[in-house]
């Protein structure tokens, strides 16, 4: 397997912080969600669109395993092209954790593409896709053991480190593959190897057993340090001086706590009691400094929630729900369900119940607040609030009862509601709200994720944009920030997919994709079928380039017998050739989004010609460029970073927010 270039994981959405994460609670559990080895293979997809397209199947079905059992294993598609996938966190994750560190596996495996295969270690769970049966395989020549922590232990916890293995081993054995111990160390008081082990689900015992007892004696290689890690093609193992293990088991059971008795000398045993105590001097330390960094993050949160008048009581919002009662739900997404509320005062609310706290993102959900908060303007969706301080995090929105643009236009019942002058002011209420993030801000704000799902329509189908999950903002002086890739396949302008090089064209971008879809009633989405191979970016081009652009028309935009069509087709064909100008492959050549809703607007005027989007005549996502910056990833020659993409299918949102 190719080895690829590590990155941070991308977030696709805002994990909230709950404020109850300063007081110490040992029910609470870690998602060890940090990469330790992520490698792509070496074949590559034999056609992208069917490829991607069974590709992003088989991740939806996973993430639907994973919430309820900590597994996942899938197939999606046949012939070459098939997408073989599986998923399994470590015995010791609650379901909870688990959902965490498999989203942050999820969103470094796209990174493969072109290649077919890849898979991905993280402190918590496993990851791994191919394009063939790779289920069963339970070793490899390149299966190795990382030993990364080269503090050098003593004699007595070299021995109790073999005997922690040996007895996980035999718990995994008898428990489905999964087993964990802890072995005090002898001589002293509050030192103990703690080891953990685990199969992958689909192996038979026999398997099983030869990956455990290949782990262990790979992994056991790396004493006298204090910590080694057997990462194997069938399963895991991992030895440590520290209890990495979370308190709470998430799908095992079983755990054992044994003294092994080790004769040493004394004077072996004061160095190992010593070096316990500066050792738990330093870690109290960090400790500490974590838990004041964090309380500093929470208490500028907590300020700024009560500045604002953004704070809700958990009560109320949960009273406002009945309790969140199944009948006022409005969508699921993977990580968040919205419900609708009724508050004491009469208003409608919108309220997203996120399904998990995370301890580590006070920083990210500040920044996500103080952007939302901090905007106003007639097509964005109002943030009311949120409430941070009970059993679960909660956002606040006002309800629009129409839900999202998705829903009607890619409906053939729901889409003849939306006429041609709607759905035009639909794209004026867009094109003005883009305007305002990015030109009419203290700071410029960039979405990321424009597109018709991400578009609600009110009571009388006027256009708000929503989910600030992404947005990103900057000041003024910047020309571009270079960031991780987060959105949506089919949505994301070249130079943000390939490099990461993030401006507003990014936004025009889509707004040019989301406005093709407007006005045919199709999805740019890349098809899971084999019978439909070109986007519909590519298929529109086509089409505009040879004259037939009405083709696309959706039919319910013309009016029955009306002398009005005329008019109505000059301005659908006006909106096509504009959503051709900001999706043109050259950010330079795309208008900002003032021009675009001028050139909207102003139908006098005369349009320049467009030229080429992207990808047209490629086969696959390979850009014109010449690499002259560096800094962008393609420079380095590994393809496998070619970028790191965050389908929305990946990132199930809720459909409603």
């Amino acid at each position: 397997m190719k080895e690829a270039s590590l990155h941070d994981p991308v977030l696709c959405f805002v994990f909230i912080l709950s404020t109850s994460f300063l007081l110490p609670d040992s029910s609470v559990g870690d998602s060890r969600a940090q990469t330790i080895e992520f490698k792509c293979g070496h074949r590559q997809e034999h056609n992208r669109t069917i490829y991607v397209g069974n590709f992003v199947a088989t991740m939806e079905n996973i993430s639907e395993q994973i919430r309820t059992s900590g597994f996942g294993m899938a197939i999606t598609g046949s012939g070459p092209d098939t997408s073989y996938g599986l998923s399994q966190c470590y015995g010791d994750l609650s379901l909870l954790d688990c959902t965490l560190c498999y989203a942050e596996a999820r969103t470094v495996l796209p990174q493969c593409f072109p290649y077919t295969g890849g898979r991905i270690f993280l402190d918590g769970c496993f990851m791994r896709a191919e394009n063939y049966s790779f289920f069963h395989e339970f070793s490899e020549p390149e299966d190795r053991a990382l030993c990364r922590n080269t503090t050098r232990k003593g004699s007595a916890f070299q021995e109790s480190a073999r005997q922690a293995v040996r007895k996980a081993v035999s718990v995994a054995l008898k428990n489905n593959g999964y087993g964990r111990t802890q072995v005090r160390v002898a001589g002293t008081s509050n030192e103990s190897s703690y080891v953990l082990a685990n199969c992958w689900r689909p192996l038979g015992a026999s398997s099983c057993r030869a990956c455990l007892e290949n782990a262990s004696e790979s992994m056991l290689r790396c004493l006298p340090f204090a910590e080694g890690k057997a990462l194997k093609t069938g399963c895991f193992m991992r030895y440590s001086d520290k209890n990495f293990l979370n308190p709470e088991l998430g799908n095992g059971n079983s755990t054992e706590t044994i003294v092994v008795t080790v004769v040493v000398v004394v004077g072996s045993v004061v160095v190992l009691a010593v070096v316990g105590v500066i050792g738990g001097y330093i870690w109290k330390q960090r400790v500490i400094e974590k838990k004041r960094r964090g309380s500093s993050d929470a208490e500028k949160l907590a300020n700024t929630l009560h500045d604002g008048s953004l704070n809700f009581k958990y009560s109320t919002l949960e009273k406002a729900t009945g309790s969140f009662d199944e009948a006022n739900k409005l969508g699921q997404g993977g990580f968040g369900t919205v419900y609708k509320g009724l508050l004491p005062d009469g208003r409608e609310i919108a309220v997203k119940r996120l399904f998990f706290n995370n301890r580590h993102r006070a920083a990210d959900f500040y920044n996500e607040i103080n952007i939302i908060s901090t905007v106003e303007h007639k097509n964005l969706v109002r943030l009311l609030g949120c409430s941070c301080s009970g059993p679960e995090s909660l956002l606040v929105y006002e309800f629009l009862p129409n839900k999202s643009l998705d829903r009607f236009i890619f409906s053939p019942e729901k889409s003849r509601t939306l006429n041609w002058d709607r759905r035009y002011e639909i794209i004026i209420g867009i094109a003005g709200g883009l305007v305002y993030l990015h030109e009419n801000t203290k700071t410029r704000i960039i979405h990321r994720d424009i597109k018709a799902s991400n578009i609600l329509l009110d009571s009388r189908l006027r256009a708000k944009i929503a989910d600030f999950g992404l947005a990103r903002s900057f000041q003024e002086d910047k020309s571009h920030i270079s960031t991780a890739i987060a959105g949506t396949l089919g949505y994301m302008a070249p130079e943000y997919l390939a490099h990461g090089q993030l401006t507003e064209k990014a936004d025009v971008y889509s707004f040019g994709v989301l406005l093709l879809e407007i006005v045919t009633g199709r999805q740019n989405n890349i098809s899971r079928t084999a019978e439909y191979t070109d986007s519909l970016l590519t298929i529109a081009w086509k089409h505009f380039r040879q004259g037939q652009a009405e083709e696309l028309f959706d039919p319910n935009l013309m009016l029955q017998n009306s002398h009005q069509n005329a008019y109505i087709r000059n301005d659908v064909l006006r909106v096509i050739h504009v959503g051709f100008l900001c999706t043109q492959e050259a950010p330079s050549l795309r208008p900002s989004m003032s021009k675009a809703l001028h050139m909207l607007t102003k139908k006098d005027e005369q349009l320049p010609p467009p030229t080429n989007p992207p990808f047209i005549e490629e086969k696959t996502m390979e850009l014109n460029d010449t690499c002259e910056s560096p800094w962008y990833p393609l420079c380095s020659g590994d393809s496998a970073s070619l970028a790191r993409v965050s389908y929305s299918s990946f990132y199930p949102r809720c459909a409603w927010l």
